[in-house]
């Protein structure tokens, strides 16, 4: 049960990952959460962490936790879109007319 667990936790970093990059690139997405998205490499490349990485087993734990809890918690940040209704040529929004109350 347990390594369903982990499975699906790398999944949904995976995801998340993708959608931080996707926001990364995307131009509507604000600067300043650009920079904050920059945080993730530079952890991963400073020689500051937590606890060192000359200690093997225990710095490398401490990457494989923060990065993704980091990860979540920037694309929580993330804007989300608004939703895209169909418009007439005039500009006014179409209004579907196939729902009925039963």
């Amino acid at each position: 049960m347990r390594n369903l667990n982990i499975l699906a936790r790398f999944l949904t970093f995976r995801t998340e990952l993708a959608t931080l990059w996707r926001a990364f690139l995307a131009p509507e997405t604000p600067l300043h959460l650009k920079a904050l998205m920059l945080l993730v490499p530079l952890y991963l490349l400073s020689p500051l962490d937590l606890i060192p990485d000359v200690l093997p087993v225990l710095g490398w734990l401490d990457d494989l936790i923060i990065v993704p809890l980091l990860v979540s918690w920037l694309v929580r940040l993330l804007p989300q879109r608004a939703a895209a209704y169909p418009r007439t040529p005039t500009g006014d929004k179409v209004i579907d007319g196939t729902w009925r109350r039963r």
